[in-house]
């Protein structure tokens, strides 16, 4: 008797410590998420700032290319305004996909891949980029053991209990993992 006494002693102390375990977890995945985010987030506003600029200098020389430019703008507009996470991810997904439009663009013009702003400009964006890249690598791999910690068992009935849910991956843009058309005549 003495021995089950014990055994059920041990349950009872052992099973709450294991939730409590699980919990903390959970919340320690959970601001690796947000820790992540924020990282990108610095990232993302270098790039908004930049944009601007960039369009600036080469409306003079894309007059034909107002449309674009706009769009441009207001797709940055839409990034800098995001409510939430998810909504920053869609509309920086629509961002990079103007923004490589505008590149793509700008190769027409000789003049203005010689002109020294635009050339310091573009340099900063794609180190912005490179950095942004690097971030979205983290933060995905933070989202991934989050998920995996709110989906798998046993931590996944703590996770429901707490109200704990899956992460939001930052997804690549389809125009990033196009493969580059490359044309030798």
């Amino acid at each position: 008797m003495e021995i089950i006494g014990w055994g059920l002693l041990a349950l009872i102390v052992i099973i709450p410590l294991w939730g409590v375990l699980l919990y903390n977890n959970l919340v320690n995945l959970k601001n690796q998420v947000k820790n992540a985010w924020r990282q990108i987030d610095v990232q993302l506003k270098r790039r908004h700032d930049l944009i601007p600029n960039l369009v600036e200098v080469v409306k003079d020389y894309m007059s034909y290319e107002q449309e674009t430019l706009e769009k441009v703008i207001q797709a940055r507009n839409q990034a800098v305004g995001a409510a939430n996470t998810e909504e920053a991810i869609a509309a920086e997904g629509i961002l990079s996909g103007m923004m490589g439009k505008l590149f793509a663009l700008m190769e027409n013009y000789p003049d203005l891949k010689a002109n020294e702003n635009t050339s310091r400009l573009m340099e900063e964006l794609s180190a912005t980029e490179n950095k942004i890249s690097f971030s979205r690598q983290f933060y995905n791999d933070s989202a991934m053991a989050m998920n995996n910690g709110v989906e798998t068992f046993p931590s996944n009935i703590v996770a429901g209990m707490f109200g704990f849910k899956p992460a939001t991956y930052f997804e690549v843009v389809e125009a990033e993992t196009a493969t580059p058309k490359v044309d030798l005549r």
